[in-house]
């Protein structure tokens, strides 16, 4: 790539001098991602402040509000999600000694950014270009600016959005990018040179990825909610429990999706996450954010019509604290895990809330070590995967591959505190209202001790997934656990 002061001053190409330049946008285009909107979430999850100071900036224009916003925050172009079959584009016109540009409205530093990576550019010129006289390069500007400099059809244009349709309409041929039928109709009719490359997922191919994006496969969790009523034995109030369980999930849902949009470089470094549908530019980054504020008003809505008004209370806690985490917490050593903890200790106590169900003290005790454990499970499964992939530190948590010995000891022994609670609820003198013979119960302490034992070794062995009570659900040794223990408590209170 030539030197950016020099590619973007360098003398317009007239159409009769040269082969028409390939000229691409950057957001959308070569990358699936926008890089705008990825400053604006990284910005707001490192300092949330900086939202007063963009409502400001957006009074001085379009072009002022990018320079600012890039004066604090620059998306590195590693990592980025990267368009193909548009780069496979920009190879071949470069193997063939055509000119290759990248022209984006995005600041001119974060077009540097980027086009440094790739490596494959003549001139890089964005917005703030010495060359673009401070112009916004957007639409009709866009087009006037490239014929300035190219001459009429002096370049073939490949970009993605609506507001490419005076670029197409200037341009010699007009490429579109994971378009629609509507916006293929619309550039057909700026210009009958039209190729279309990339063509977008079908509609239920569409939904698939919006629903993965929501993690359907987490809600699992949400069954602690039931709970209270089963612990209780009582299943009068079990369509409130069932409100409850699927107000915490879209709302459960709400939250991983603001964390997905502020965690996209961390989850971009990550083996698996790296393939979520925001991180890998499967699906835009303002869908992402305008979908948790649609499923965080329907879990209110449901939570209003069906559980008591305290539980609204209980929900909305939950959701400051989960956001909190997102924003703060998971970066602080151990808090990380204790909110993890609190959290699924959270939704039991709702669940009773939401019952208007009596809690025992007992299961509290018990809840609060046992999800300690599993929390630190979580994160001894991330250091594991860091240490496989030769990572020393890990990216947006706040733990060395150094800690995995720690972790493991708090798994075990806040594991075998569970174990220890349980053993004591057994012996407790309230018992035999609930059981007609409790002994039968100790059958399970030694579940348990297996059970968390197995998790922890898993984990030390790589085969942990991220989160491990979802592996708990899909693990054939887990489910037989969990089935065991099921009888031994059916068989107690019948006898």
């Amino acid at each position: 790539m030539h030197d950016s002061s020099i590619s973007q001053g360098a003398a317009p190409v007239p159409l009769q001098e040269a082969t028409p330049v390939l000229v691409l946008d950057l957001d959308g285009t070569l990358s699936r991602s926008d890089t705008l909107h990825e400053a604006l979430f990284t910005m707001i999850a490192a300092f949330p402040p900086v939202l007063l100071r963009m409502l400001r900036w957006l009074f001085r224009g379009k072009a002022a509000f990018k320079r600012r916003v890039a004066d604090m925050c620059v998306v590195p172009g590693e990592g980025l999600p990267l368009n193909e079959e548009v780069l496979d584009l920009a190879r071949k016109a470069h193997a063939e000694g055509r000119r290759v540009a990248l022209v984006s409205a995005s600041d001119q530093r974060q077009v540097n950014a980027v086009a440094r990576h790739v490596g494959l550019f003549d001139d890089v010129i964005g917005t703030g270009a010495e060359a673009s006289a401070g112009r916004n390069l957007g639409g009709k500007a866009k087009a006037a600016f490239l014929q300035e400099r190219y001459g009429a059809k002096g370049f073939d244009y490949v970009g993605d959005a609506k507001v490419d349709l005076p670029v197409w309409a200037a341009a010699r041929r007009a490429i579109t990018v994971g378009a629609g039928p509507a916006l293929r109709r619309a550039a057909e009719a700026a210009n009958p040179d039209t190729v279309h490359i990339a063509p977008p997922p079908g509609l239920l191919g569409t939904l698939r990825t919006y629903l993965r994006a929501m993690r359907p496969h987490q809600w699992s969790k949400n069954l602690l909610v039931f709970l209270p009523i089963l612990s209780a034995h009582e299943l009068s109030e079990f369509g409130a429990a069932v409100a409850a369980f699927v107000a915490f999930s879209l709302t459960a849902s709400s939250v991983y999706l603001l964390n997905d949009l502020v965690d996209l470089q961390a989850d971009r470094a990550h083996p698996r996450k790296r393939l979520r549908p925001f991180a890998s530019g499967a699906l835009p980054i303002m869908h992402g954010f305008g979908l948790a504020i649609a499923l965080l008003v329907l879990a209110v809505a449901i939570s209003l019509a069906f559980t008591p008004p305290a539980f609204i209370g209980a929900l909305a806690c939950y959701y400051v604290v989960t956001f909190a985490y997102s924003l703060w917490l998971k970066r602080m050593l151990i808090i990380d895990v204790l909110t993890l903890a609190t959290l699924y200790t959270a939704r039991i106590i709702a669940g009773a809330v939401a019952t208007t169900m009596w809690l025992s003290p007992w299961m509290l005790g018990f809840s609060m070590f046992i999800f300690l454990s599993l929390a630190a499970v979580k994160r001894q499964a991330e250091l594991t995967d860091q240490l496989r992939g030769g990572r020393e530190k890990s990216i947006g948590r706040a733990y060395e591959v150094d800690d995995l010995p720690v972790l493991r000891g708090i798994a075990l022994s806040a594991g075998y505190a569970a174990v220890l609670v349980f053993a004591l609820y057994i012996s407790s003198p309230g018992i035999k209202a609930l059981y007609g013979d409790p002994r039968f119960l100790w059958l399970i302490c030694p579940l348990l001790l297996y059970w968390i034992s197995r998790m922890v070794m898993m984990t030390h062995r790589g085969f942990m997934t991220d989160d491990p009570i979802v592996y708990a659900a899909s693990d054939r040794v887990s489910q037989v656990v969990i089935l065991l223990c099921l009888a031994i408590v059916l068989v107690s209170g019948s006898l």
